[in-house]
């Protein structure tokens, strides 16, 4: 069986490049805006997810706790609720899967800290819980999502949501807003340094 890799890598090509043209940039900007809001008043920001979408979240963390705080005073502080492993495990064994993210959530979290879900399908229970939790008490809640948004688009205050279908561009979707966020949040800081 042969396959045509050039065929498929052009179709891949193509579908994300359509993705990508229909990015909604006024809701990026706004997102720019809820963490920057967060880091001026050194709220804590909250992400987490499952699978690929765990990776991405702990890459968030990276990028912006070390990424853009280099040199700098002021940080941001970000925690991945999905990073801690042996936490995670407990509370999945003990009480059930749906409630990782919440549990850890009531050790660390104060109103207007923001609290960021990333579902590639916008269903995923544990992730919703977490964003329903914190928006009852005074969270800003942000989601990332695919497909038609999912649950967790109607329960966010603000949803990107990346329009398709298949999964892995739904997750590159998701990377690439990562690193724009790093990107536009380095330069501001880097600037601020520098004054």
């Amino acid at each position: 069986m042969t396959i045509d890799v050039s065929r498929q890598m052009e179709h891949y090509i193509e579908r994300l490049k359509l993705l990508l043209d229909r990015f909604d940039r006024d809701r990026f900007r706004q997102l720019v805006e809820q963490l920057m809001t967060a880091y001026l008043n050194q709220a804590h920001i909250f992400v987490m997810g499952n699978g690929g979408s765990a990776a991405t979240a702990s890459h968030l963390a990276v990028d912006l706790n070390k990424g853009c705080g280099y040199n700098c005073d002021k940080r941001f502080r970000v925690i991945c609720l999905n990073d801690n492993i042996p936490s995670l495990l407990a509370y999945a064994n003990d009480l059930a899967y749906e409630a990782v993210f919440v549990e850890q959530l009531k050790n660390f979290f104060h109103p207007g800290d923001v609290v960021i879900g990333l579902s590639a399908s916008g269903n995923s229970a544990n992730v919703l819980a977490a964003i329903d939790w914190a928006r009852q008490r005074g969270g800003i809640t942000i989601g990332l999502t695919g497909y038609d948004g999912g649950k967790l688009a109607g329960i966010v205050q603000t949803a990107l949501i990346a329009p398709s279908t298949d999964m892995q561009r739904i997750e590159d979707f998701h990377l690439i807003v990562m690193h724009m966020l790093m990107q536009a949040f380095h330069s501001r800081l880097q600037n601020m340094v520098a004054i």
